[in-house]
C-alpha cells in the first residue's frame, strides 16, 4: 500500500498538504500517515518543569492530530495512522523516512510569502537524496 507522510500541525499549509495526500491516497487505494512534531525544550533549569512542559506539548500535538484524523475520516473515508515525536523536526522526518521504506511520498505544505517554512526549505535542498518523492503543496491548495 502506498503511504503518504504528512507533517501535522495547525497551519493552513499543513491542511493543504493533508488534502493533497488524502486525494492521492484515495486515488491509489493508499493511506496517510500523520506525523505530529513536538519541539524539544531547550532549557533544563528544572527537569520536572521541562518534562511537564514537554508532556503538555505532546498531549496537545496528539489531540490536534486526532482531531485532524477525525476530519479526514469524515471527509474522505481514510483513517490515517498517527505518530507524535519529540525532537528536531528535520532529524525526526529524515529518520522516519529512513526507517519506513513503505512511505511513497513526503508531502509538505509551503507557507505563503518568501519563506516557505523550515521543513520545506530543508527537504527541498536535499530532495535528490530522499528515499521517496517530495511533494510541496501551496498553502491555498484545495481551499
Amino acid at each position: 500500500m502506498r503511504t503518504f507522510l504528512v507533517i501535522s500541525d495547525e497551519t493552513d499549509e499543513a491542511s493543504a498538504a493533508l488534502r493533497f495526500a488524502a486525494g492521492q491516497a484515495a486515488g491509489c487505494g493508499g493511506g496517510v500517515h500523520l506525523l505530529a512534531l513536538v519541539a524539544q525544550q531547550s532549557f533544563s533549569a528544572f527537569g520536572g518543569v521541562q518534562a511537564t512542559i514537554e508532556a503538555e506539548a505532546r498531549d496537545r500535538a496528539e489531540m490536534l492530530a486526532h482531531a485532524v484524523a477525525g476530519n479526514l475520516l469524515a471527509e474522505s473515508g481514510i483513517m490515517p495512522t498517527i505518530s507524535v515525536m519529540v525532537g528536531s523536526s528535520q532529524k525526526i522526518v529524515s529518520d522516519y523516512l529512513a526507517k519506513h521504506p513503505d512511505i511513497a511520498a513526503l508531502v509538505l505544505g509551503a507557507a505563503k510569502g518568501s519563506n516557505p517554512g523550515p521543513l520545506v526549505s530543508h527537504f527541498a535542498s536535499v530532495a535528490g537524496n530522499l528515499p521517496c518523492p517530495l511533494f510541496i503543496i501551496p498553502a491555498d491548495y484545495g481551499a
